[in-house]
């Protein structure tokens, strides 16, 4: 035997009617705390800024991406001279 059942009622409702808490007003006043910090650290970064944060830390990758590829199987030309 299968049975459904099929309950139309808003987002509002169901929360009511399981009795959990109304939380639209702190999610309003998060997503514009957020939204400030975001715009803070956009307005606080110049490329250069930037640059300087990602590049060490990709070209340290990318060496180390380099000896893994040359350890396997000791493919020549990954190796640094």
């Amino acid at each position: 035997m299968k049975v459904t059942i099929d309950i139309d009622c808003t987002p509002e409702e169901a929360r009511a009617f399981l009795g959990l808490p109304d939380l639209r007003q702190a999610q309003e006043a998060m997503l514009v705390e957020v939204q400030k910090r975001m715009e803070q650290a956009v307005r606080s970064m110049d490329p250069e800024t930037v640059m300087k944060t990602w590049l060490p830390t990709s070209l340290e990758g990318f060496e180390q991406m380099q000896k893994l590829w040359g350890q396997f199987g000791g493919m020549k030309g990954f190796e640094k001279k």
